[in-house]
């Protein structure tokens, strides 16, 4: 709505140096390119139906700070979201165990990604009805991102914080910002279900 570049208008907000130094550096990790969201059409268009776009997201808690841009192709003709390529700034602190950390942080993309494009569970005036792996459907390794990029900002005069959850926390808004920079359209109920995009975009 202020027709500025989502990370230009976050850090015009921010005042918190590490919240500045994370989102400073998942723009570079990404290399974003400074523009308003949506995109135009042209720089949306795939191939076929598909659209591509990006979002970017932050989340800080329990002593972390994350900020994680998301790549997406949106098929319009299925509702498919494809969240194909994130890119996460990581501040925790102190790094004790950074192997451990780089995969501790992929666990929480790939499962952010899981809760945001298919986890629900269902029930009726009965009971719940989201027995198994059918009825509750979990990302498929199909669907996974093709790739994370991660910098880990080490912080050694900083005692270490929070280094599981904020991460995950990150995804789903990263994918519906990157969802409506693709399509210019809101889908503000998880997860975004084929059949939920297919509803919004009126296809």
């Amino acid at each position: 709505a202020a027709n500025l570049d989502p990370i230009e208008l976050r850090l015009s907000h921010l005042q918190d140096e590490r919240e500045i130094a994370v989102l400073e550096a998942v723009a570079r990790l990404s290399n974003w390119d400074s523009r308003p969201s949506p995109s135009s059409r042209s720089e949306a268009r795939g191939e076929g139906n598909i659209l591509r776009g990006r979002g970017v997201s932050m989340a800080t808690s329990f002593g972390g700070f994350v900020a994680t841009v998301c790549e997406v192709e949106v098929d319009t003709s299925t509702g498919r979201i494809w969240p194909r390529r994130f890119y996460v700034a990581h501040d925790c602190g102190l790094i004790l165990n950074p192997r451990s950390l780089r995969t501790t942080i992929e666990g929480n993309i790939v499962q952010g990604t899981s809760r945001t494009l298919c986890e629900e569970v269902n029930f009726d005036e009965a009971m719940v009805r989201s027995e198994d792996w059918l009825s509750y459907p979990i990302l498929d390794v199909m669907e996974v991102p093709e790739s994370i990029e991660i910098d880990m900002i080490n912080r050694p005069d900083l005692p270490p914080g929070g280094a599981g959850e904020p991460s995950l926390v990150s995804v789903p808004g990263a994918i519906a910002n990157a969802v409506f920079d693709a399509t210019g359209v809101w889908i503000r109920r998880l997860p975004l279900t084929p059949e939920r995009v297919k509803a919004a975009l009126n296809v």
